[in-house]
């Protein structure tokens, strides 16, 4: 099945898949730097599956980037040398992890960026593209953009703060993966509350409208950076 954005999926077509009804796997990863077809790589990944409002991890793993973890990154994710010296590669853990994102919805907050990383160490080792194995992709910047359109920024702090969710491992791919997934839950239900109750309407709703008045694709933009992760 094709990754296309939520508004055009092929699967998704009428007006009867209730949100209730969709498997999701929320996302996060750490990284060695934002360089995702350069020299960088992942860290640490972690997968949350999101049905209803049920929450459950799905995957965790450190890996070894086989490359040095700048001090700035050390900083920022606790994550140094030492701890993954002795940790998988993707190589190791990239079936394990492509076997929980199969058939699911791909969703991570700012989710270009771990869509990017992801998809890249998949084709560094020959596998399938992420767009060949998840049923879809949804950002929760961007849906916190239409939902939530009163607040000034959209970052997961933020947003967590507004639902008053607390995300004891910031910045560690297992705490912000779990702190998104109750983030989703909650962006679901205030959809739900505005009409955009299936995904097909939800997907309507994140078509960006001047693309629509120009008959283009209505393809989502891939703004979702601004806010920040």
């Amino acid at each position: 099945m094709s990754s296309r954005p939520l508004a055009l999926h092929d699967a998704w077509t009428g007006d009867g898949t209730p949100h209730a009804t969709v498997d999701f796997a929320v996302v996060d990863i750490e990284t060695t730097g934002t360089g995702a077809v350069g020299a960088d790589r992942v860290t640490e990944v972690a997968a949350v599956r999101v049905r209803g409002s049920e929450c459950r991890l799905l995957f965790h793993s450190l890996v070894n980037p086989g490359r040095p973890i700048p001090a700035h990154i050390t900083r920022l994710t606790g994550i140094h040398d030492a701890m993954v010296s002795g940790a998988p590669r993707f190589a190791d853990i990239a079936g394990a992890l492509a076997a929980e994102l199969a058939g699911r919805v791909f969703v991570a907050h700012n989710a270009r960026f771990d869509w990017r990383f992801l998809d890249a160490e998949f084709r560094r080792l020959g596998a399938p593209a992420l767009e060949g194995v998840v049923a879809g992709r949804l950002c929760t910047v961007q849906l916190a953009r239409r939902v939530l359109r009163h607040l000034p920024r959209r970052n997961l702090d933020a947003v967590c703060h507004h639902y008053g969710i607390e995300n004891d491992g910031r910045h560690r791919a297992a705490g912000d993966a779990q702190a998104t997934a109750q983030v989703l839950v909650r962006l679901l239900r205030d959809a739900d509350r505005a009409g955009w109750w299936s995904l097909e309407s939800l997907g309507r709703a994140l078509v960006n409208p001047r693309r629509r008045a120009r008959g283009r694709s209505g393809l989502p933009t891939s703004s979702e950076g601004a806010d920040g992760a």
